[in-house]
């Protein structure tokens, strides 16, 4: 595949080190099309000792974006294309990629995922809606399950105890507004033990331009942990209704009341 990059544009520069790299990933096609799913699924644990001797990501980066790639296809048929490659290296090196409609951004992503997962350290890929959250969480599952990956996935109708043995997963799928909350939350617990998100180690973000530009003018607002026990708010109803006009002062002018001090014996009753 032959193409000409301006390399005197960062731009350039990095779409022609990408390319350089998506050519060794696929020229190992052939190589990952013969082994067997066991010898397949080993190559993880053979990522996870080199690294542990010091070789880095990018060292490793075109082994194991085709043992993502092989892995996809023999669980989904669906089989990574060149461009899917490059988009997943600009994305792995910080970068943003932008792929038109149909060139596969889901594949994409899992190769990204995968290669950084492999630090153990946790990746969090952020999406705008907990429905492509769960949709895609279990189609990356399935194909990085049996590489040995955890996939899991943060929706806001899960307790403390869910999302955290979620984010300890080495994928996790979540949207912006619920990973907010989180984090949020996480920094008003009395107990270190209590956060459910373990360290922010790398983020990839699904639709960025909507998560970093349209979602983000909506504040994220949050006043504590909500109340369990309602029984506080049946006992001032109770109490209220025992009023009478002699018991307040009502002042219009800055739309409050104060109780008098009969009103403030029968607060204490």
């Amino acid at each position: 595949m032959q193409k000409r990059f301006n390399v005197f544009t960062p731009r350039g520069r990095e779409l022609k080190a990408a390319y350089k790299q998506a050519k060794i990933v696929d020229s190992l096609k052939d190589k990952y099309r013969k082994m067997s799913n066991e010898e397949l699924s080993s190559r993880t644990e053979f990522f996870l000792s080199e690294l542990k001797r010091g070789i880095s990501l990018d060292e490793i980066l075109p082994e194991a974006m085709a043992t993502a790639r092989e892995a996809i296809y023999r669980v989904h048929g669906l089989y990574a294309y060149f461009v899917q490659i490059v988009g997943a290296i600009i994305i792995h090196k910080g970068n943003l990629a932008e792929m038109y409609t149909g060139e596969g951004k889901t594949l994409t992503i899992i190769l990204t995922a995968y290669l950084n997962a492999l630090e153990k350290k946790g990746v969090h890929i952020v999406t705008v809606n907990e429905y492509l959250v769960k949709r895609d969480a279990q189609f990356c599952a399935q194909a990085l399950n049996p590489l040995g990956i955890t996939v899991g996935y943060n929706i806001s109708e899960m307790d403390s105890t869910q999302k955290r043995h979620m984010f300890a997963c080495d994928i996790t799928y979540t949207t912006n507004s619920e990973l907010g909350f989180d984090y949020l939350r996480d920094n008003m617990v009395k107990e270190y033990s209590d956060k459910v998100i373990r360290e922010l180690n790398m983020a990839i973000i699904d639709e960025v331009d909507s998560v970093l530009i349209d979602e983000s003018r909506t504040p994220l607002i949050i006043s504590g942990q909500p109340k369990k026990d309602v029984s506080l708010y049946i006992n001032v109803d109770k109490f209220v209704k025992t009023l009478k006009e002699e018991d307040y002062i009502i002042d219009a002018e800055t739309n409050t009341i104060a109780l008098k001090d009969s009103g403030v014996a029968k607060a204490q009753n």
